[in-house]
């Protein structure tokens, strides 16, 4: 009912409100996990170097077959790393530069970049919030959100919360590819 509401509105010349915005018309991400796929808007307006990396890595196949080898309850699944320990990445690409925002927050559903203590560390890792998190906000460059399968992120299997969610026998990223919207 709203949708066309709106839409009648932009027929008598006001502004075409449901017009898609430029990163909902682009690109997406889609991760295969063992409970479903995930679909991730990708936003490289806010991140556009990260964002660019993570197209780089999906099309080399870099993240097919990768773990995530950090799940702690109640904030985030972390993975890409093809050694599982966290500490591998893209060696042959440089680190990225820092592109914090404070457009987004880090909420549900929202996907940052990991790094190490220096910012500008970012090379492959990334993570999903399972909640929100300020204390991230400004801190960790936001490079996408969930727009759909949310449901198969919340079953990605947890780690040990004594271990700073390290996972024994992590689920994995079973494949990612880009679609377009």
């Amino acid at each position: 009912m709203l949708r066309r509401h709106l839409a009648g509105l932009a027929l008598l010349g006001a502004p075409a409100l449901i017009r898609p915005a430029r990163a909902q018309a682009a690109e997406r991400l889609v991760l295969e996990l063992k409970d479903g796929p995930v679909t991730i808007q990708l936003l490289p307006d806010v991140a556009p170097r990260h964002v660019e990396r993570i197209k780089t890595l999906v099309g080399r196949g870099f993240y097919d077959g990768t773990p995530f080898h950090r799940v702690i309850e109640g904030f985030m699944a972390q993975g890409g790393d093809p050694t599982g320990t966290g500490t591998g990445g893209a060696r042959d690409l440089p680190d990225l530069p820092a592109e914090f925002t404070n457009k987004y927050r880090f909420l549900r559903g929202v996907c940052g970049m990991a790094r190490s203590q220096n910012p500008n560390s970012a090379s492959s890792q990334f993570f999903i919030m399972f909640a929100p998190a300020p204390s991230l906000d400004g801190q960790y460059t936001i490079w996408g959100r969930v727009v759909a399968g949310m449901e198969a992120v919340d079953k990605i299997k947890r780690g040990d919360p004594t271990r700073n969610g390290v996972v024994q026998n992590p689920d994995k990223l079973l494949r990612a590819r880009i679609t377009s919207a």
